[in-house]
């Protein structure tokens, strides 16, 4: 199947220019591509028409889940008929195993998987190795050692209508595949067994299981059923059951596998005892030789993914599989945000190594578990076939890798200019900034004030308050849900003024905005860069009266190319609009209305963006009550995320 874009829209403004580029670049193998994209400018809209015309799988990049879930909700209402899938840690919590020995202090690995996420990481893995429309939307996680590629598919079991094969050798192969057998519930990754009927439910599957049916030793049906009706919904001639877990293990290579953790643990264990450390070979012995019973019993073990290289069959130090393994030759790659997201990917390995060397050194983990890592940034860039990075603020490092030629996005079909720039002097900016404050309210139009520290936005945001000016704080402490009713509580009225420091760079869409005031502007530092300053500026982009106000008693460097860039895009879609008569007005988008979760939630104006981000705070806030007792209030909040679907 090819990939079929659907949209209500056509390329306008220079996105028939930027997609004719990047066609070009592509047709003309070039690894590594730039495409500078402004706010505002529907850069998801040309990542869907490069997949489409490109007809590759295709990786999108991002550096969070949250920008992660927003690019695949996106892709998915382009590519309705498509595999759009979404890979990103499966880890509601997350506390790594470590050793501190300073203290004296080992940590075991404590985490709590959201089964649905890892539902869907089943499924993009099991995609890629079905047909070729795939697209996967990740974050860094796709970096992260997985099980072998050709171990996951060859371990596959193919069944076939009409096939000849015995009953017991099903069970037998679902239980190499590490299917759970469950007569009286059945559920993801798990199957029964009832007469001639053997029943199973797929790792990425939650809703359907599949029903075989035998006449002997022969298949006589398969039919996929809807498990709480029982109705079955098709019924099939083929179906592909591929492994419960991407750290399958072959039965035939077990006793192999084995012998060579053995080996290796002899050898460590000796290493130990000649440098009279006694009680680290007692401990490595011990928990290796239980790993090493659980693995023979079972075929899996607690902490597997330490063991990967001996079942990869890898040397140590050899580069681990990843997701990027599971793709075929000349994917694409997108690096969505790629100023934020290539620092996180160079990041990964060195901080992980570091914790390891603590558990290998002080005898909680053979050496094997060093390969058990992130990619390091060279083999991340070894295994890409093609890549584009999308910023609306290229990093230094991805312009020097095309030589500073980039493909341009930076007109909007709506007509938005980027905001105009005045600096000011910081004498008396309080002052200044309740005057600006006062001339914007009575527009109707709100403010955002971006500050150095902390303390200076909680000051700021009490004085405003004293001024009987309606203000809120927008700081990293606070959580997802909170974070969104309070930018839609700006939106509706509620407040006209958010303070706060870096989480006013990116991601906030607010068409009400006018004004953008930058204290202390002209500070060094990552928080006033040439990248943070644009960043920062593009908030006030979505408004037809957009102004940013920096307070600075000198120009930096960063200002002035900040600001050159700003004038650039400006006068670019000025000369777009004249030519083409637009007259810019303000993004209009509707304003969903909900309070925290102990009151109610307004269901009916709740788009769909929103929905995510509410249903993943309820489930941590229902975990949470049900943890400390109160299930009557847990049980309220499951009713809630049931009614959001």
């Amino acid at each position: 199947m090819q990939f079929k874009l659907e949209s209500g829209f056509s390329p306008a403004g220079d996105q028939p220019k930027a997609i004719k580029g990047l066609m070009t670049g592509l047709k003309d193998n070039q690894k590594e591509q730039v495409l500078l994209g402004a706010t505002g400018t529907g850069k998801t809209f040309i990542m869907a028409n490069i997949i489409e015309q490109n007809k590759r799988p295709t990786i999108v990049l991002a550096h969070n889940k949250t920008l992660a879930s927003q690019l695949y909700g996106e892709l998915k209402e382009f590519f309705p008929n498509n595999r759009v899938e979404y890979f990103v840690s499966y880890f509601d919590y997350y506390q790594p195993e470590a050793y501190l020995p300073g203290n004296d202090i080992y940590i075991e690995k404590d985490s709590k998987i959201n089964d649905e996420i890892e539902r869907l990481r089943h499924s993009a893995t099991a995609s890629l190795f079905e047909g070729e429309d795939v697209i996967i939307v990740s974050s860094v996680s796709c970096i992260y050692g997985l099980g072998s590629p050709i171990d996951y598919n060859n371990m596959a079991l193919s069944l076939r209508e009409g096939q000849t094969i015995k009953q017991k050798d099903i069970i037998y192969k679902l239980i190499d595949l590490q299917y759970q057998r469950n007569d009286l519930d059945i559920k993801r990754s798990s199957f029964s067994v009832k007469g001639d009927v053997i029943e199973f439910v797929l790792p990425y599957h939650d809703k359907h299981s599949f029903k075989i049916e035998f006449w002997g030793d022969e298949i006589q049906s398969i039919k996929e059923i809807d498990i709480m009706s029982q109705k079955t919904v098709h019924k099939l001639k083929h179906v592909e059951v591929f492994p419960a877990s991407h750290y399958v293990l072959n039965p035939d290579k077990v006793e192999g596998i084995v012998a060579e953790i053995k080996r290796d643990l002899d050898q460590e264990v000796a290493k130990f005892i000649s440098e009279d450390k006694q009680l680290e070979a007692q401990r490595l012995k011990q928990r290796t030789e239980y790993d090493i019973e659980m693995i023979r019993e079972v075929g899996y073990c607690s902490g597997i993914e330490n063991y990967t290289r001996y079942f990869s069959g890898f040397a140590k130090g050899q580069t681990p599989y990843t997701l990027l393994d599971y793709f075929p030759e000349n994917f694409l790659m997108i690096v969505d945000e790629s100023h934020v997201t290539l620092s996180q990917v160079k990041a990964m390995y060195e901080g992980d190594r570091r914790r390891k060397q603590n558990l290998v050194d002080y005898g909680f983990r053979v050496k094997a578990a060093m390969d058990n890592r992130p990619l390091t940034f060279d083999e991340f860039n070894n295994k890409l076939d093609k890549i584009i990075y999308v910023s609306s603020t290229p990093a230094e490092y991805e312009l020097s890798r095309v030589d500073h030629k980039v493909v341009e996005q930076v007109i909007r079909p709506t007509g938005l200019l980027d905001p105009t720039i005045e600096i000011r002097k910081k004498e008396n900016q309080i002052d200044d900034i309740i005057s600006e404050i006062k001339d914007v309210q009575k527009k109707g139009q709100k403010i955002l004030i971006t500050t150095l520290t902390k303390k200076m936005s909680e000051d700021l945001t009490d004085y405003l308050k004293e001024k009987k000016i309606k203000t809120a704080y927008l700081h990293s402490e606070i959580k997802t849900l909170q974070r969104v009713q309070i930018i839609q509580q700006l939106r509706s009225g509620k407040y006209d003024v958010l303070v706060g420091i870096n989480l006013l760079r990116e991601g906030l869409d607010i068409p009400e905005v006018s004004r953008v005031m930058i204290l202390d502007a002209d500070k060094a530092g990552f928080l006033r860069s040439r990248t943070s300053l644009i960043q920062i500026i593009g908030r006030a982009s979505r408004n037809s009266d957009g102004k940013v106000v920096m307070y600075a008693n000198e120009m930096t460097n960063a200002m002035i190319q900040a600001i050159d860039e700003t004038d650039r895009r400006r006068n670019k879609q000025i000369k777009y609009n004249q030519d083409n008569n637009i007259v810019p007005t303000t993004i209009k988008k509707d304003i969903a209305s909900f309070e925290m979760i102990t009151d109610n939630i307004d269901l009916t104006k709740v788009n769909k963006k929103e929905k995510k981000l509410i249903v993943s705070e309820l489930i941590l806030e229902r975990d949470r009550f049900a943890k400390a007792m109160n299930y009557e209030k847990a049980a309220e909040i499951r009713d809630l995320i049931l009614e959001l679907g």
